[in-house]
């Protein structure tokens, strides 16, 4: 399974950029959890999300709100140039 890279910008399948803080893990069963963070102005914003890296590098079936036409849920976006880790 591929992993996350912590530092990088990764854009969800419906638009939005998010800045991947780090890699934490579950206390229960140590899976890795990917800590990331909204490059957009939003209402809860000042939120630092998690969700499973499994979840976050998933595949996803077709759906209508896949407005990047991307093959997983987060991918990778190699042509940010920004440093958000200052």
């Amino acid at each position: 399974m591929k992993k996350v890279v912590i530092g990088k910008v990764y854009r969800h399948f419906k638009g939005n950029y998010y800045f991947v803080e780090n890699v934490a893990y579950d206390s229960e069963n140590q899976e890795r959890m990917v800590v990331y963070k909204p490059l957009y102005d939003r209402e809860d914003g000042k939120y630092i999300w998690v969700r499973p890296e499994k979840m976050f590098l998933e595949e996803i079936p077709e759906r209508p709100d896949n407005v990047t036409g991307q093959k997983h849920r987060f991918e990778l976006c190699e042509d940010f140039r920004n440093n958000y880790l200052e």
